[in-house]
């Protein structure tokens, strides 16, 4: 605890080598405040991001992935297959977040939207296909709006990125759908169905 609060107050106190030492920390929760310094004091390198990227512990992947996804390097798709589901699932938001990603993975991301086991991967999945927007991403996108209540919803607010008469057809079902939230995320989007007297 006292040397995780020494990283953690290095980024504070402009202590870059302090930080940077405690980079290399025996504990992941160490390793972890480390990075979070570094980047406080605009000291974290893309080599730094490397070496936290396949850190050992996936507490220090995952926040490596938080940092790294407003930069344009180091790439995040090879996360994507990690074995770890909290660290897939913050890789999927990190490519979601990655506004000039100029080749998104769009069939790993849908691969994952579709068949990943774990319901909040195939939520982040498809919330990253719809950040994306990318064409090739909508029929996982499309395929989500049948699976668990939460991923439906979050399909129909990715629905917003795309346009066509498969999308509008999708946006009907949900009105009409069982759960309370589908319906209002595509009333959110689309304003109240019209009904006639």
């Amino acid at each position: 605890m006292a040397r995780r609060k020494t990283a953690g107050l290095a980024g504070f106190t402009g202590d870059i080598d302090g930080a940077r030492s405690a980079a290399i920390d025996p504990e992941p929760s160490v390793r972890e405040a480390a990075l979070r310094s570094l980047d406080r004091l605009g000291a974290l390198s893309e080599t730094d991001l490397d070496q936290a990227l396949v850190d050992p512990h996936p507490r220090v992947r995952v926040a490596a992935i938080e940092l790294a996804a407003p930069r344009h390097l180091p790439p995040l798709a090879p996360l994507l297959d990690d074995d770890d589901p909290r660290v897939v699932e913050m890789a999927c938001w990190g490519c979601g977040e990655r506004e000039a990603d100029l080749q998104p993975p769009i069939a790993t991301l849908s691969t994952l939207a579709k068949d990943h086991e774990d319901p909040l991967v195939r939520e982040a999945a498809v919330a990253a296909l719809g950040a994306i927007g990318a064409p090739e991403g909508l029929p996982a996108v499309l395929n989500a709006t049948t699976d668990k209540p939460a991923i439906r919803r979050r399909a129909v607010l990715a629905l917003a990125a795309f346009d066509g008469p498969e999308v509008d057809a999708a946006w009907e079902r949900a009105r009409s759908d069982r759960d309370r939230q589908v319906r209002d995320a595509v009333d959110e989007l689309l304003g109240p169905a019209d009904t006639d007297d």
